[in-house]
């Protein structure tokens, strides 16, 4: 039987699926099943799949009944054998010891781990910029201010867990990780960071995490979901969530003007929440001041990676 169990749905992912099966197929760590879920891709992504798992008996393809990133997952979650559940979106990439990494991390009390995420565009080699885990596990005021999960692809979680807390809010497509973390926290459970590289995420300007605006809507759901464990986000929250949306502008190249907004917006709510820690508040807010004056091909070499 397998540890874990990997939940991989896909959508119009042919041109990058067969790299993220690779990099499952040479996790160090092998008892791991893969299940696929084909979420009605356009684009023959599922012919891809199909032959991987001609070729791997521990990958599989089923398809979604329902509709969307988050019933797919969920579908997934009630069809696994392993012990543990580990999200992997088909655009991003895991490296080669992230499955031996986190089964060492699961000591006893640990509901759920994430690492660290390398940032690229084309090749992992051009990452420039790679997250920060905090020490201590994950409360619920922390996560309205910053999520350093930052997508599905950096989640791993006790399946009994998981499918205690409901699993995924199935309506939900922005900010589905984070209303979920809010959820498993607020019940209890302890996530945890491992301080090591695990996933390299690739960032596109049509992929589902470039909608910024779709982003801050996904985390009104979240907030709902924070207040009824009786947390609400202070200015502080606030000013480092826009810093976070600044920093995301910056890297997808959305526009001159788009992370001077959200930098104001973040000022506003409370200059020493944005600005702290300097490295990150005042290197994003210079960031995005010299936006507005830079050219676009200054920018994209600058701050896209």
């Amino acid at each position: 039987m397998p540890r874990f169990s990997i939940i991989l749905p896909f959508h119009a992912s042919a041109a990058t699926i067969a790299a993220t099966l690779d990099s499952l197929r040479v996790q160090s760590f092998t008892e791991w099943e893969a299940i696929c879920v084909n979420d009605r891709s356009p684009d023959g992504a599922d012919r891809i799949v199909a032959d991987y798992a001609a070729r791997d008996s521990r990958i599989r393809l089923v398809t979604n009944p329902g509709r969307g990133p988050s019933a797919a997952r969920n579908h997934a979650a009630g069809l696994a054998a392993g012990e543990y559940l580990a999200f992997c979106d088909a655009d991003d990439l895991w490296t080669p010891g992230k499955l031996a990494e986190t089964i060492q991390g699961f000591t006893p009390g640990v509901a759920g781990l994430y690492g660290q995420i390398g940032f690229f565009t084309a090749t992992p080699e051009d990452c420039r910029t790679r997250s920060t885990v905090p020490a201590g596990a994950l409360t619920i005021s922390g996560l309205l201010a910053e999520n350093p999960v930052c997508t599905m692809s950096n989640l791993t979680v006790r399946r009994d867990v998981f499918l205690g807390v409901g699993g995924l809010d199935p309506d939900a497509v922005h900010n589905e990780d984070l209303e979920l973390l809010i959820r498993l926290v607020g019940e209890g459970h302890r996530i945890a960071g491992l301080d090591s590289l695990q996933v390299w995420y690739r960032t596109t300007p049509t992929g589902l995490s470039s909608d910024l605006l779709a982003m801050r809507i996904g985390r009104q759901r979240a907030l709902r979901t924070a207040a009824r464990y009786g947390v609400t986000p202070t200015p502080e929250n606030e000013a480092v969530y826009f810093r976070y949306l600044a920093r995301r502008a910056l890297r997808l190249d959305t526009g001159p003007a788009e992370a001077w907004r959200f930098t104001r917006a973040g000022l506003r709510q409370s200059a020493a929440g944005f600005l702290s820690p300097p490295r990150r508040g005042l290197a994003t807010a210079l960031a995005s001041a010299l936006s507005l004056i830079l050219t676009r091909r200054l920018r994209h070499a600058l701050f896209s990676h």
